[in-house]
């Protein structure tokens, strides 16, 4: 068992982490998070039965652990904690060797796109976490989420028109995210 948990802990760790990061938005918390996922992997590794992958398994149990400490909290609409640790330590979003002036324009993106993601409801960002931060397929988020592979579709399209929106008000223009436009760019 310690072998097969080492597994899943080296393959899964870091995509485990910062999508709850991206959940709470908050890294201690995340930390915390993350081993409550690990411990109720270990509990109940035995009834995985496998109708799913072992990635959206882990998935789908972290998502529960965020959902449980959003209501403990009462807080499921607003959270505490800094975005931008997470992407400055990662180096998640950034353009090979930008020049200065073009690495503040990024910069720039970069907030205004967390921002718009952190205005997002939960169901909005989860699937956009998951769909274009995490690479997630739709089958594959709607495992993760319970949901249909047609609701994860119409979220989807929702999240970014929502996205869309925030872009546009932010910069004054139309924003440019659809369906095909990774978000880690």
């Amino acid at each position: 068992m310690q072998a097969l948990f080492e597994e899943l802990y080296n393959k899964y760790h870091n995509d485990l982490f910062n999508f709850l990061y991206y959940m709470v938005k908050n890294k201690e918390q995340a930390e915390d998070l993350i081993q409550e996922v690990y411990i109720k992997v270990l509990h109940s590794y035995d009834s995985f039965e496998g109708k799913s992958s072992e990635k959206t398994w882990l998935f789908s149990i972290a998502r529960h652990v965020a959902i449980d400490w959003m209501r403990k909290q009462g807080r499921r609409k607003e959270y505490s904690g800094d975005w931008f640790d997470l992407l400055s330590t990662e180096g998640a979003l950034t353009a090979p060797d930008p020049q200065p002036e073009d690495q503040l324009l990024i910069n720039e993106e970069k907030r205004k796109l967390y921002e718009g993601l952190n205005k997002c409801n939960e169901k909005h960002r989860s699937v956009l976490v998951l769909r274009y931060l995490q690479s997630m397929s739709i089958a594959e988020t709607a495992a993760v989420l319970g949901w249909t592979e047609s609701k994860v579709k119409t979220t989807q399209h929702r999240a970014l028109k929502k996205l869309n929106q925030y872009m546009s008000q932010s910069f004054g223009k139309e924003g440019n995210f659809d369906e095909q436009t990774p978000l880690d760019r």
